[in-house]
C-alpha cells in the first residue's frame, strides 16, 4: 500500500531540499468547485503531486482546493497538464511568487478541511455562485482614482502593516470569520459606491465580494489573483504599482518586496523595517516585525526576557514550558503591541 504522508524529519527534509541542484518555481492556486469525495480526491492528488517532487501545503474541501507549493521548474508544465485534466481547473490561475528563491517548502502535505477558507457562514442559501467582478490590474489602477471607489484589505493586521493599496481600508479583526459581518457593517452606509477587495492570492476577496453581494450590496470587485497576480502584471506591462511596500506570505520567506516602500517599525524600537520573524524562544515564537540592530541586540527575540530563556539550557528551556500552550502567535491587532508568551506566573530573572 502506499505511504500517503511524510514519515521523514523536518531538518532531513530541509536539508535535503537546500542539496538539490535544480531550481524551484514557487506558485499558489485556488478554486471554488464542489468535490464529493475529498478524501479520495486527495488521496489520489498526493501520489500524484509527490511523484513530481512537489512541496508545500493544499487544502482540499468540499468547496473547492487552495494550494501553496512549490515544484521543480522542468515539471511546471506537467504540473499544469494534471490540474488541467480536472474540468473544473481548465485554465487555472497559477500565480508564481514574486521574490522566489524556490525554497519556500521542503514537505507535501495535503489536508481535508470543511472549508477551504474558514468564513464562519452558515447561512444556507449564501452561495459562491453569485460573487463579485473580476478586475485585473489596469482597472484596478483606473479605479482606485474614483472617488465613488473604496477599496478592503481582506487580510490580517501583520499582513496589512508592511504593505498596502493606497487609501485601503483595514478591518481590524483577528479572523476572516470576523472580519465579514465586520465589513458589511462598517460598509453598510456604502451600498451604491463601488467596493474593491482585495488579499494575496485571491481566494480571501472572492468570498468576501460574494459574503457583500449575498448582504445586498450592489457594486462589488475582488482582485483577480490578488496581490501577487497585480505585482507580476504591473511588472510585466509596466505600470505604476498602487500596492506599497511588502506583500506577506504564508512560507518561509514570511514577506515578498513589491515596492522598496517601507511602511511598517519595527516594533521593539520603533525604527523603519518590514521584516516578520517569530521569537527564538520556542516557548514564543510570536510573530513580529524586528530591524536588524534589534535582532542582533535580542538574539531574535522579542524581548529580553525571551532571549534570557533562549539561552538556558534545553532542558530548563523545556521545564519553563510544561503544562503551557506553544505555537506560532501574532501580535494584539487591536493594541498591535507584543503579547510575551510566557505565563506570568513563569519567574524570569
Amino acid at each position: 500500500m502506499s505511504v500517503l504522508h511524510n514519515r521523514v524529519s523536518n531538518l532531513a527534509l530541509k536539508q535535503k531540499l537546500y542539496e538539490e541542484t535544480f531550481p524551484r518555481t514557487t506558485i499558489s492556486f485556488y478554486q471554488y468547485f464542489p468535490i464529493q469525495e475529498p478524501t479520495i480526491f486527495r488521496d489520489e492528488m498526493y501520489l500524484t503531486l509527490n511523484a513530481m517532487k512537489v512541496f508545500g501545503r493544499i487544502y482540499i474541501a468540499t468547496e473547492g482546493i487552495n494550494a501553496q507549493i512549490s515544484v521543480p521548474s522542468e515539471n511546471l508544465e506537467l504540473l499544469k497538464d494534471y490540474l488541467y485534466s480536472f474540468e473544473p481547473l481548465k485554465g487555472l490561475r497559477l500565480n508564481v511568487a514574486v521574490n522566489d528563491d524556490g525554497k519556500s517548502f521542503w514537505v507535501l502535505r495535503i489536508k481535508v478541511r470543511e472549508k477551504i477558507v474558514a468564513d464562519g457562514i452558515s447561512d444556507p442559501t449564501f452561495s459562491m455562485d453569485n460573487k463579485g467582478k473580476y478586475v485585473n490590474a489596469q482597472e484596478m489602477n483606473k479605479l482606485l482614482v474614483n472617488d465613488d471607489t473604496i477599496i478592503i484589505d481582506m487580510r490580517n493586521h501583520y499582513e496589512y502593516e508592511v504593505g498596502h493599496f493606497d487609501k485601503a481600508i483595514e478591518i481590524p479583526s483577528d479572523t476572516f470569520r470576523d472580519q465579514l459581518p465586520m465589513a458589511a457593517e462598517m460598509m453598510k452606509d456604502n451600498k451604491d459606491k463601488n467596493i474593491i477587495m482585495y488579499c494575496t492570492g485571491g481566494i480571501r476577496c472572492e468570498k468576501a465580494s460574494a459574503y457583500m453581494l449575498h448582504q445586498g450590496f450592489k457594486n462589488v470587485f475582488h482582485l483577480e489573483g490578488g496581490i501577487i497576480n497585480y505585482a507580476n502584471t504591473i511588472k510585466e506591462a509596466g505600470l505604476d504599482s498602487k500596492f506599497k511596500g511588502k506583500n506577506f506570505v504564508f512560507d518561509e520567506r514570511l514577506g515578498e518586496k513589491i515596492t522598496d516602500d517601507v511602511i511598517a517599525k519595527c516594533h521593539q524600537c520603533g525604527k523603519p523595517a518590514d521584516t516578520h520573524t517569530n521569537c527564538k524562544n520556542d516557548a514564543c515564537h510570536l510573530l513580529f516585525i524586528q530591524c536588524e540592530d534589534c535582532a542582533k541586540t535580542f538574539d531574535g527575540c522579542c524581548t529580553s526576557e525571551c532571549t534570557y530563556v533562549y539561552h538556558l539550557p534545553i532542558e530548563e528551556q523545556e521545564k519553563l514550558r510544561a503544562g503551557k500552550k506553544n505555537g506560532i502567535q501574532v501580535f494584539n491587532k487591536s493594541k498591535q503591541r507584543l503579547r510575551p508568551r510566557l505565563g506570568e506566573d513563569t519567574e524570569v530573572k
